[in-house]
């Protein structure tokens, strides 16, 4: 029997990673045939099947799991000793990949992003936006940029951005037809815009005054996906939104919108970046965490 080479397992552990063909083709340059191609030379050499394929599904099977739990442990290793070579280099290259929301990308992590490429010009940066709260480890991630208060223990974070702090705000002809609300119950039975998140969850408007916290599920005529959208039918009075204060700082200064419920909304920590607690710090993530710790200063 032919030994598999390491490009051999490095491949089939793209494809374990990612259980799905077509996805590691894209990330290994490959056409899905090829690839498929490639695992079942694979198996054949080392004569076990590794993945159960379905025209649906791919999955590891139990000879699979093991060389999966074995070999990446492995090549993460061989990973951090080439890494360990950018510590040579006058400024590190490689590469590296976060997730982020939308909101985070446009309001913070892009404009850091320009000047640190700026800067590192041999990093090449890939971002894939989400709003799902994304398991970097899983996904293949450096780094992920998230609100503070939705972090994971076993993650170290950095202050990447300001605090927060979400408003409540209508239209002066909404107002006129609906009564202000003087406390967060008093919105229920008024028309709210709302927001869902990725997991198909509605969110609860949260409101804390005097170590007092509330969340209160609003209901209304319009449901969306991103938060950003949500000035807009506002302005036009189809309902109330809760947005984050910035978004709506001009509106609220040339009395488009009226803000309510002043007091009942708190600062909360704003946008970190987080990556694993693991031992070993990729240079280019290092260069990344550095850049930004000088920014704050």
């Amino acid at each position: 029997m032919k030994s598999p080479s390491a490009a051999d397992l490095s491949t089939f552990l793209c494809v374990a990673s990612q259980l799905n063909f077509s996805r590691a083709a894209v990330e290994l340059g490959l056409t899905p045939s090829a690839l498929s191609h490639s695992v079942r030379t694979l198996e054949n050499r080392l004569g076990v099947r590794l993945f159960n394929r379905t025209t649906r599904s791919v999955g590891l099977t139990e000879a699979g799991e093991r060389l999966y739990a074995r070999l990446k442990p492995a090549f993460r290793d061989i990973d951090d000793a080439l890494e360990d070579l950018n510590h040579f280099r006058d400024k590190p290259s490689g590469n590296l990949r976060f997730t982020a929301g939308r909101q985070a990308c446009e309001r913070v992590l892009l404009p850091i992003v320009s000047e640190f490429l700026q800067a590192y010009p041999d990093i090449r940066l890939e971002i894939v936006e989400s709003d799902a709260l994304v398991d970097v480890v899983a996904g293949g991630f450096d780094a992920g940029v998230r609100f503070g208060n939705r972090l994971e223990a076993d993650m170290v974070s950095l202050p990447i951005g300001p605090t927060l702090r979400s408003v409540v705000v209508g239209s002066p002809a909404f107002f006129e037809q609906h009564p202000i609300p003087r406390k967060p119950e008093d919105l229920h039975g008024l028309p709210c815009i709302r927001h869902r998140f990725p997991s198909g969850t509605v969110y609860r408007w949260e409101f804390e005054r005097g170590g007092i916290a509330q969340e209160i599920e609003v209901s209304g005529p319009l449901t969306l996906g991103d938060v950003s959208l949500m000035v807009g039918p506002a302005l036009q009075g189809l309902g109330m939104a809760y947005v984050f204060e910035g978004s709506v700082t001009g509106h609220l200064a040339d009395g488009r919108l009226i803000q309510v419920l002043a007091d009942w909304c708190p600062y909360y920590p704003g946008l970190h970046l987080y990556y694993p607690s693991r031992r070993h710090v990729p240079a280019p993530l290092k260069a990344f965490i550095d850049f930004v710790r000088a920014a704050r200063q």
